[in-house]
């Protein structure tokens, strides 16, 4: 004889069991949906380490070129124009010829098929300027993360880059119609433009400050016996460099870096 007390018992069962299952689903999807925008927060915030990395690069080889001369393309016609300074006589317009023939000798070839050459006539050694001239704003949220640096309000620098775009610096020229099927055989049109949106929210800021003459001299168990330990006079630059994301208007990751180096002059 059945207990008439056990009559609805399945029922709140299924509904105890059913609400456990929802709990646990729901548990499972808030923990999944944390993780990935963790790991979306981790990508982000390492995308922005590397074009930080890619300030403080765009900064030496600015400074560099600044030392040993912007490349040029001396076979490209006005590749190699002449100085404002100089006035256009036959002279001068011969000694120009001169000195295009000269860079056609030292050219170089570039990975990207491109054959190149230092303006070496357009070279500098980089000096501190004034803020004006350099363009230096230190208001920037950039500038104002190191907190290092002293008298910022009278502090010279040599040159100061703002809000310059990762994406047409090193992502268009891989993500353009003739390359992005090398990068990524794979991948369609429609998922090529989805990553330019999302790496044109990253920009980098840079710049660069003359800490003036140091004396430096090679070392190290690999050099030959013959060499001296006399010192060479060189130059030297701290380099400031931020990477950031920048989404709606809005810095919402910046990632400051800094390094020291050291040129021969």
């Amino acid at each position: 004889m059945k207990n008439k007390n056990e009559k609805g018992f399945a029922l709140i069962l299924s509904l105890t069991l059913l609400l456990v299952m929802s709990l646990l689903g729901g548990s499972l999807i808030v923990i999944t949906s944390s993780d990935h925008q963790s790991n979306n927060t981790s990508d982000e915030y390492q995308q922005a380490f590397y074009v930080a990395e890619t300030a403080l690069l765009e900064a030496e080889k600015d400074i560099i070129n600044t030392m040993m001369g912007e490349w040029l393309d001396p076979n490209q016609d006005g590749g190699v124009p002449m100085r404002d300074s100089i006035d256009v006589t036959d002279e001068n317009v011969a000694a120009h010829n001169s000195y295009v023939t000269q860079l056609q000798a030292s050219q170089v070839s570039k990975t990207d098929g491109s054959n190149l050459a230092r303006d070496i006539d357009g070279r500098t050694i980089p000096q501190n300027v004034s803020q004006a001239a350099s363009g230096l704003d230190t208001d920037t949220e950039c500038f104002n993360s190191f907190k290092n640096i002293v008298n910022k309000d009278t502090i010279q620098v040599v040159k100061h880059k703002r809000a310059q775009s990762f994406l047409d610096l090193i992502i268009s020229p891989l993500l353009d119609e003739a390359n992005f099927t090398v990068v990524d055989p794979l991948a369609t049109e429609a998922q090529m433009e989805k990553e330019r949106e999302r790496m044109s929210e990253y920009f980098f800021e840079y710049f660069s400050v003359n800490l003036g003459s140091v004396a430096f001299r090679g070392s190290g168990s690999s050099l030959k016996k013959t060499t001296t330990n006399v010192q060479k006079q060189g130059t030297q630059y701290k380099l400031y460099g931020c990477g950031y994301l920048r989404k709606n208007g809005n810095i919402e990751i910046l990632i400051p870096l800094e390094t020291i180096v050291t040129l021969e002059s």
